[in-house]
């Protein structure tokens, strides 16, 4: 049972699944839908699975284990330094992924790990990257709808 104004233990895991994607893409400068597909399913899964213990651990060390694992090389996107204004934390970006996925996943009726990859590999990712736009600001029930939709709206 969740306490008022509590998250539940998989809403956390999953919060903390985008957040070492965002913080791997940053880090290798991939695109977000590049590192899921390199970390695929199984490892996502895994993620998922334990990231109560990974939360744990020291995220640079976390994230280096993944990103040899799975062979994420350097890549040339930085959405990082392309942004002009004020950087969104690598948290602050993993909950607005968390709330997209999981109305995804209520929606469709799948689990969290398939919802997230439909949310990474879809044209709304890009859209939620570009830190010089407002949309990663915008309501998540708007994005639902974006997602939904297959466009901005």
């Amino acid at each position: 049972m969740v306490g008022a104004g509590r998250v539940s233990k998989e809403e956390n895991d999953l919060t903390f699944t985008c957040g070492l994607i965002e913080y791997i893409a940053r880090k290798t400068k991939n695109t977000r839908s590049d590192v899921v597909e390199k970390l695929g399913k199984d490892r996502i899964n895994k993620i998922y699975e334990l990231a109560e213990v990974y939360h744990c651990d020291n995220i640079d060390k976390v994230s280096d284990e993944f990103i040899e694992e799975a062979g994420i090389e350097d890549g040339s996107f930085d959405n990082v330094a392309d942004c002009r204004y004020s950087i969104p934390s690598f948290w602050d970006i993993s909950k607005v992924y968390k709330r997209l996925i999981k109305m995804v996943a209520e929606d469709s009726g799948t689990d969290y790990i398939e919802a997230l990859s439909e949310v990474y590999t879809s044209f709304i990712s890009p859209k939620i990257d570009d830190y010089n736009s407002s949309v990663y600001y915008e309501t998540p029930s708007y994005l639902f709808e974006c997602f939904k939709e297959k466009k901005m709206l």
